[in-house]
């Protein structure tokens, strides 16, 4: 009987370890190794129980080595199929994270509802047969070839693989499942990379892709080791606030298209709806013209959008000003106030300045600035901004007013929702198209003090 082998695991970063280390330092997090078991004698080489022998890969000449011409496969969710770029690619490993009840279950089961092509093999670890079938009725379940298996283990879930050879697979999630060559307990750093491997390994050899859902810890990251996202040749990232409608789908790693793309959803008693226009839904409608409103014509990746900015300047009544942002990062609010005070002579250093992005969603295009900016004058001035005006550039330490990329697409996307005008920064002209066929006002500005002229003098 061969000797048993244990190591220490780091549970928040993945590292190893020979014996057990007060502080990682792989990840600086004290006591978080823990001893788990790695191999038995009895299971050491079953790890493909049911599935065809393993094939032998031998060196080929790069230039000698055909390229395939499969086709991806096509989904419909368009939302989805644009993050991936261009549809599932076959023989790929996808990880899809999230928080708890954001909806990555709704997400997948319904693209494997919609789904026309073979089967479909739907793995839960976390739900039962009756409770997905309850979710499928709410998503409006038609005709389909969606198999569910609720199963934690990975060699009774390749048995089954083996006799239904499904188009592709879904496991839901990565974290529940174990496999009995190693012997510790599911969701453990160990049994993570070894399940995570087989399906890899399962996925490149067969041709089926296979998705796989991820939890995530608290600081946002994917639960289990490092190694997990980068064995995956995609990772999805699914974003958003549990108390608002609206969900975000961005790649963080895509091996087969790019990183700029992102989906837009509304969650709905139905399911999730693709969002198509996120510009309609993101600008709220007012019957008149408010104070602290301000519209920017932001990029999301490569995806043009305009959202709407919500600003509140008031007296502090308790000594200390309050400084609150909600979507925004709240040192770059505290930067461009400090501008506002140096360079500009707004008194701003004794007033609570509260800011929104409205939709719930959250913003890192330096090009919100002088929209954000517009915002914070109109509420202390109580001066509302022309619903049809909007905005596009940085705001730079010394009051100016700086270009920003892709300005072509921002001011296409403003002129097609119906604006009348755009500011812009002034060194952005030059790289604007001669032949515009879109009618809006395109504003050049060079200081803050030119905006606030034209908007409230």
């Amino acid at each position: 009987m061969a000797k048993v082998k244990t190591t220490f695991f780091c549970q928040n970063c993945g590292a190893q370890s020979a014996r057990w280390i007060g502080k990682c330092p792989s990840c600086s997090e004290w006591n978080t190794y823990v001893e788990e078991v790695i191999q038995s004698a009895e299971t050491s080489g079953a790890w493909r129980q049911g599935m065809k022998a393993e094939k032998i890969a031998v060196p080929q000449l790069i230039s000698e080595i055909p390229v395939g011409d499969e086709e991806r496969i096509r989904i419909p969710d368009k939302e989805l199929e644009r993050v991936l770029g261009g549809g599932i690619v076959p023989g790929s490993l996808i990880l899809l994270a999230g928080e708890p009840g954001i909806g990555k279950s709704t997400l997948l089961l319904q693209v494997a509802l919609q789904l026309k092509e073979g089967k479909v093999l739907y793995v839960s670890g976390e739900e039962s047969g009756q409770q997905i079938r309850l979710r499928a009725e709410r998503l409006g379940m038609k005709k389909t070839s969606t198999f569910v298996l609720a199963e934690t283990s990975a060699e009774n879930i390749f048995r089954h693989i083996s006799e239904m050879n499904p188009a592709l697979v879904i496991i839901d999630s990565i974290q529940t499942l174990n496999t009995s060559r190693i012997e510790s307990s599911p969701g453990s750093v160990s049994q993570i990379r070894e399940s995570a491997a087989q399906f890899q390994r399962y996925a490149k050899e067969s041709g089926v892709p296979v998705i796989l859902v991820g939890h995530i810890t608290k600081d946002g990251t994917v639960a289990g080791p490092k190694v997990l996202e980068h064995m995956v040749d995609t990772v999805l990232q699914f974003e958003g606030d549990r108390h608002h409608v609206y969900r975000i789908l961005r790649a963080s790693k895509n091996r087969f298209g790019s990183t700029a793309e992102l989906g837009i959803y509304e969650m709905q008693g139905a399911g999730l709806r693709e969002v198509s226009n996120p510009s309609e839904v993101l600008i709220s409608e007012h019957d008149e013209s408010l104070s602290g409103t301000a519209i920017a014509a932001m990029m999301e990746g490569v995806r043009p959008m305009l959202i709407e900015t919500q600003a509140l300047v008031s007296s502090a009544v308790y000594g200390t000003p309050q400084r609150s942002a909600t979507g925004f990062d709240l040192r770059r609010l505290s930067m461009l106030l400090a501008v506002l005070e140096k360079r500009c002579g707004f008194r701003l250093g004794a007033k609570d300045v509260f800011l929104n992005i409205a939709g719930g969603i959250k913003v890192e295009d330096p090009a919100i600035d002088l929209a954000v900016v517009c915002a914070i004058l109109s509420s202390g001035e109580d001066k509302p901004v022309h619903s049809k005006t909007c905005f596009a550039a940085e705001v730079g330490l010394s009051g100016e007013i700086r270009p920003v990329s892709r300005v072509d697409q921002r001011i296409a996307e403003a002129a097609k929702l119906g604006f009348k005008q755009i500011f812009i920064s002034k060194y952005n002209m030059k790289s604007i198209g001669k032949e515009r066929t879109h009618d809006i006002k395109i504003v050049p500005v060079l200081k803050i003090e030119e905006v606030f002229d034209a908007l409230f003098v």
